[in-house]
């Protein structure tokens, strides 16, 4: 169901009745146009958690590159954007001085940036990638670093309580449910538009294929973990769902080297026993002679024990090509699954979620520059916000997410679905596969309205049932409106 090319322009030009209200207030119109301008670039997707969480694993993975520093005192300490382009380039904000271009190091393939010893606000690493055309992805540096300046960076570039956050969407990595997890989680929350809404937050069960001590069946177990924290009333509260990712598996599969599947052939064609002994940890394997030591010490790098173990385990299987190899370890990495989610949570919200931050960037504006003139401004905000039912549909997630607003667990399912809770998709809304026909769409759609309007003339329906039906109603509407069209 695409609604939201009206609430975009609904939002454009109540943005740009601001700017010309605020013309005698350069800084203002400066704000205002760039939370504008805003709205016409990709979405703006920050990747958070912990330190040694695998953020910027994640990020190369997402990207297909190794374009993210991951070794701990490079671009790790600073907040750096990544950005589509039609030509490489690096850039350095220092917090105290002019912008500058970095020189394009690369080594074995991956970007390397020296910062120096400046105060580094961010750095923009623009970089021709087709994924990055629809999401300019952002790493932070890891929360609960040593440094309490850089874990503060990231909380205030996130959660800013005086401004809107700079990101529209986070993807949180975290290696267990632990109470900090929760709480930067709660921290992240909107203090305005549709507040308190889990749809831009994703939680990600990250370096899955370490859990069990390394096993092949690591990343099986990792996604019974993960299926037991989406289901936390807690956790579901605050984020979307939850998805266990391996990104260095997932990293390594999209950016595998022909002379690494040799050597995982040279593996399989080793004796057996001798394999699997070397394979009992990483220091015996990192002292094989069956390859040179360099070669060893590469592939742990790379892959990891696991990712090894699984490689070699996958190639005996009759994974006997590069690509194919390549391709099976990304699939087994989870990544895939989180592309699809992101693609049906942010990529298909984006019109939404960047309206919704534009609306509180003129939020600020608005409560801190009070003027007569101005008045009419606050009303048709909150005309907007009170009218667009995708806001309509995000405050009833997130009360049905949070518990208050109680429904029988059948009914919950089928409202959060129909809301858009697991995609806004029409399929995923309606419960149908991907190759529905439109006459089994509108059928499903159909049936769905007539059970909501039943709800909502049962006289013996509570009142929060019946202020959710019409909601629900107004979403089954609009799928209908879709079909017809």
């Amino acid at each position: 169901m695409n609604t939201t090319s009206g609430l975009g322009a609904s939002v454009r030009a109540v943005m740009r009745r601001a700017i010309k209200a605020y013309r005698d207030c350069p800084d203002m119109v400066a704000y205002l146009q760039r939370h504008l301008d805003r709205m016409n670039e990709p979405l703006r997707v920050a990747i958070a958690g912990q330190v040694k969480a695998g953020k910027s694993t994640l990020l190369n993975a997402l990207v297909g590159e190794e374009i993210a520093a991951t070794d701990a005192g490079e671009c790790t300490r600073a907040v750096t954007w990544y950005r589509a382009a039609e030509t490489p380039r690096v850039t350095l904000h220092p917090s105290d001085a002019p912008p500058r271009q970095l020189p394009i190091d690369r080594r074995d393939g991956a970007l390397r940036m020296d910062l120096g010893t400046d105060r580094v606000d961010r750095v923009v690493v623009d970089w021709p990638s087709q994924h990055l055309r629809t999401m300019t992805l952002i790493d932070t540096p890891g929360l609960q670093s040593i440094s309490a300046e850089i874990s503060a960076r990231t909380a205030g570039f996130l959660s800013g309580d005086e401004e809107p956050a700079e990101a529209d969407a986070v993807i949180y990595l975290m290696r267990h449910l632990h109470s900090s997890n929760v709480r930067f989680l709660e921290s992240f929350y909107d203090r305005g538009i549709a507040r308190a809404t889990p749809v831009n937050t994703i939680a990600v069960l990250s370096r899955a294929d370490e859990i069990g001590a390394g096993r092949v069946d690591a990343l099986m177990s990792a996604r019974r973990i993960a299926r037991r924290y989406g289901a936390d009333e807690k956790l579901r509260s605050l984020c979307q769902t939850v998805v266990p990712v391996s990104g260095l598996l997932a990293q390594a599969g999209r950016t595998m080297r022909q002379a690494e599947f040799a050597a995982f052939l040279e593996l399989v064609r080793a004796r057996r026993a001798d394999v699997e002994a070397a394979l009992l940890s990483a220091d015996r394997f990192a002292r094989y002679d069956g390859l040179e030591p360099d070669v060893c010490v590469d592939l742990l790098h790379r892959f990891g024990l696991s990712g090894v173990r699984l490689a070699v385990t996958l190639v005996r299987q009759g994974f006997d090509g590069a690509p194919k190899l390549a391709a099976e370890l990304v699939r087994r990495s989870g990544l895939d699954e989180l592309r699809e989610v992101l693609t049906a949570q942010f990529t298909a919200r984006a019109e939404l979620l960047k309206a919704r931050s534009a609306l509180l960037a003129l939020d600020v504006v608005l409560s801190r520059a009070v003027r007569p003139e101005t008045q009419a401004l606050v009303v048709e905000v909150e005309r907007i916000v009170a009218g667009a039912h995708e806001f309509a549909e995000l405050r009833l997630l997130s009360s049905l997410r949070l518990g208050s607003v109680k429904l029988p667990a059948d009914v919950l399912a089928e409202a959060e679905r129909l809301l858009g809770g697991l995609g806004v998709g029409s399929t995923t809304r309606l419960g149908l596969g991907v190759h529905a026909t439109t006459a089994e769409q509108r059928n499903a759609a159909l049936d769905a309205l007539s059970r909501w309007r039943r709800r909502l003339e049962n006289p013996l329906s509570s009142l929060a049932l019946t202020d959710a039906s019409r909601i629900v109603i107004r979403s089954c509407e609009g799928l209908l409106a879709e079909f017809a069209d």
